[in-house]
């Protein structure tokens, strides 16, 4: 009686793990889109802060520089625009664009070039104590 119990314990084995591995994948994938979304969302929040912030101070210093018309300040603007041109090029709506990382790392080349065009360190930080973006 014994050995017929376990030889139909033995049986069901298979069908347990395999429904628990069936249950425990459709649960792990259920979380794992629920953090990929957060993650991703916080990821993207991120650049389009630092992004916003490049924009803002380009245009700053864009309109501070409009009625300077020595050499210098022609070569400044012309450096502003670009940043300014690559900033409204980039693409915020697709967040499966292939060359993402690579156009972002070319504004933050140009943000640091103009910078340096106009003597300003380019890791400043902005906000209040309390929160406070680093670049």
């Amino acid at each position: 009686e014994l050995d017929g119990t376990l030889t139909k314990l033995w049986f069901c084995i298979p069908r347990f793990h395999g429904e628990g591995y069936q249950e425990g994948l459709a649960e792990g994938s259920h979380a794992g889109m629920a953090e990929g979304r957060r993650c991703g969302a916080l990821h993207g929040a991120r650049i389009g802060s630092e992004i916003g912030c490049y924009l803002g101070f380009a245009l700053t210093w864009h309109c501070l520089l409009q009625k300077c018309t020595d050499e210098k300040s022609s070569k400044k603007m012309k450096a502003l625009d670009s940043l300014i041109g690559m900033i409204q090029k980039f693409p915020y709506e697709d967040p499966t664009y292939d060359k993402l990382q690579e156009d972002l790392e070319r504004i933050r080349g140009k943000f640091k070039q103009v910078c340096s065009m106009l003597n300003i360190q380019s890791d400043f930080r902005i906000g209040t104590e309390r929160s406070s973006l680093t670049f």
